[in-house]
């Protein structure tokens, strides 16, 4: 079995989700315009970080979802969306604040790691490079909405990070954080991950992977005022018994246990 942090991330959040996604093969349809988006905006910097045209890339990438019927946040839309992006873009080289080299090399680039019963853990990192001179593994976002900055050391705790620093090692990571508002602004947030935190993270594995192996897939329900998970969770019709309100939001496919190599970038 290879597990990745998608897979985790899943579990914790709900069992029951789990089970859906990654046994019963079901899968989110892909039509939330900020997750396309984000995929087209990953391989404009991967442009960039090769001295090629990142705003055409950009515009290539996103020109596939022009015409498809996507679900855009309240004030987004395709062309606005394009033009936040060639903002971005251009506010980032404007900062030259990051780096990396050889970018064919280190650029998403996978690792994997041994666990116990011939299973293995596999994540596909951004990039590795240096900010502002200090070499570190970076993360990009892209956002409609600032990330916190505060309380100091807050970026410590973001379980993402956590994983790619156990799996490869390295205490110093950053995010890259894409803000897509009136005024779009790149953030540039750094921390430092302990030993104890990676020895953490390395228990958190084990025992997550232990109980998704014991079958343990009891539905975690969220429904509470004022955070109701369930009620935007796409797999809510499978629990409430709805085919139809699932097929509005999912598709079924074989070999989902797979499908978590794939799925590590979130937007």
């Amino acid at each position: 079995m290879t597990y990745s942090y998608s897979q985790l991330s899943h579990y914790l959040s709900c069992p029951r989700r789990y089970r859906h996604r990654y046994l019963d093969g079901w899968q989110e349809k892909d039509t939330r315009a900020a997750m396309l988006f984000g995929r087209a905006f990953e391989q404009a910097l991967g442009a960039y970080f090769r001295r090629e045209d990142p705003a055409m890339a950009l515009y290539r990438e996103w020109a596939v979802h022009q015409k498809q019927p996507l679900r855009y946040g309240e004030r987004d839309n395709w062309d606005r969306m394009l033009e936040q992006g060639i903002h971005l873009l251009e506010r980032f080289c404007q900062d030259d604040r990051v780096r990396v080299l050889q970018p064919r090399k280190n650029l998403q680039i996978k690792f994997e790691r041994p666990l116990a019963g011939s299973n293995n853990f596999v994540a596909y990192v951004d990039a590795i490079g240096k900010l502002d001179g200090r070499g570190c593994l970076l993360e990009w976002k892209t956002t409609s909405a600032r990330y916190p900055e505060q309380p100091d050391g807050l970026l410590a705790l973001d379980p993402q990070l956590l994983c790619y620093s156990w799996i490869t090692g390295i205490s110093e990571v950053a995010q890259v954080v894409f803000v897509r508002k009136r005024l779009v602004e790149v953030q540039y947030l750094h921390t430092t991950i302990t030993d104890e935190q990676r020895r953490e993270f390395s228990q958190l594995v084990q025992e997550t992977t232990r109980q998704i192996e014991s079958a343990q897939f009891l539905p975690h329900s969220g429904i509470r005022f004022p955070q109701n998970p369930c009620s935007t969770c796409p797999y809510v019709g499978l629990c409430l018994g709805k085919p139809a309100l699932a097929e509005a939001t999912l598709m079924r496919r074989a070999g989902a246990e797979d499908f978590g190599v794939f799925d590590e970038l979130t937007y």
